[in-house]
């Protein structure tokens, strides 16, 4: 940070002021968080535990839940602190932080994403060469990139965002710590910050999504050329859990850092969906909808009980 800067703690108003709400939204966050973390955990010791989940498929699924852990911890602690304190103040240095981190952990998600949308269609169009294609090296190659690229880009941005001087106000609407919440309590231009963040929006996260697109438009083409009813049901039923976490992750994620900051409920609901809730239901997805992983979780079930 400049040393000029007059501002060094802000508040964060969070998601409203009634005490006892704040109770009551605590409870709730406090139980998520738990499902979260439980459910996540979960899933990383079923696939590394049962051998039959030992796959490229299942290998991405738990760096997704490892994901999961690390984007949920970075803002729900903060929130349910916020929620029983009435000092309600994050310094600028950790809010910096906190952004660089949502940004990293966000953009790796982005990134892996992409990567099974790849993982899928090269087990539909080429299942005989699967395992020759999508070999360990490459997967985990596939893996350090993700987490590379997310990093640098989350780099640029803070990097970027350092240079802002906070002297017009304290006060974030919001319960966490997001770049564009920054912008309006800035005393200095926000422009260069602002051009990084959207081309950063634009390559990173929207770039991915259109890999996610043209890989599931192939996926569908792979899957029509499929004669038996009976194996093109089976390849849409390996993709369904994917594509429902996209659109949480997508349909959240990339309209909050698009749309204008206004600190409306509109603009908090989709903060709290790719941040909270979206970590908390994709266990439940690749679960629920996945014989597989229901088998190894009562095979691991039987095994310890």
């Amino acid at each position: 940070m400049r040393n000029h800067s007059a501002v060094s703690e802000f508040i964060l108003l969070g998601l409203c002021v009634d005490p006892q709400i704040q109770v009551l939204l605590f409870v709730l966050f406090l139980v998520i968080y738990l499902l979260t973390m439980m459910g996540n955990l979960m899933m990383l010791v079923v696939i590394k535990t049962d051998s039959h989940l030992h796959t490229p498929m299942y290998f991405f699924l738990g760096q997704l839940s490892f994901l999961d852990l690390c984007h949920s911890s970075v803002t729900v602690p903060k929130l349910l602190e916020n929620l029983l304190s009435e000092k309600k103040t994050i310094s600028v240095e950790a809010c910096l932080a906190q952004v660089f981190f949502v940004f990293a952990t966000g953009g790796t998600e982005s990134c892996l994403l992409a990567v099974m949308a790849y993982d899928r269609y090269v087990a539909i169009s080429s299942p005989l060469l699967y395992g020759q294609i999508m070999n360990t090296q490459l997967c985990v190659g596939l893996v350090w990139g993700s987490w590379g690229l997310a990093f640098l880009d989350a780099l640029i941005n803070i990097m970027v965002a350092l240079n802002l001087d906070f002297c017009e106000g304290q006060k974030i609407h919001h319960f966490s710590c997001e770049l564009p919440s920054l912008y309006p309590l800035s005393c200095s231009g926000v422009s260069a910050s602002f051009t990084a963040l959207l081309c950063s929006s634009l390559v990173h996260f929207f770039g991915n999504f259109l890999l996610i697109f043209f890989s599931y438009v192939r996926i569908i083409a792979a899957i029509l050329n499929i004669s038996s009813t009976t194996g093109r049901n089976k390849a849409f039923s390996t993709c369904s859990s994917h594509l429902t976490a996209v659109i949480f992750f997508y349909g959240s994620g990339l309209l909050r850092y698009l749309m204008p900051n206004s600190g409306s409920t509109q603009e908090l609901i989709f903060s709290l969906q790719y941040s909270v809730i979206t970590p908390m239901l994709n266990p439940l997805i690749y679960s629920l909808k996945n014989k597989e992983v229901k088998a190894a979780v009562r095979r691991l079930l039987r095994k310890y009980l």
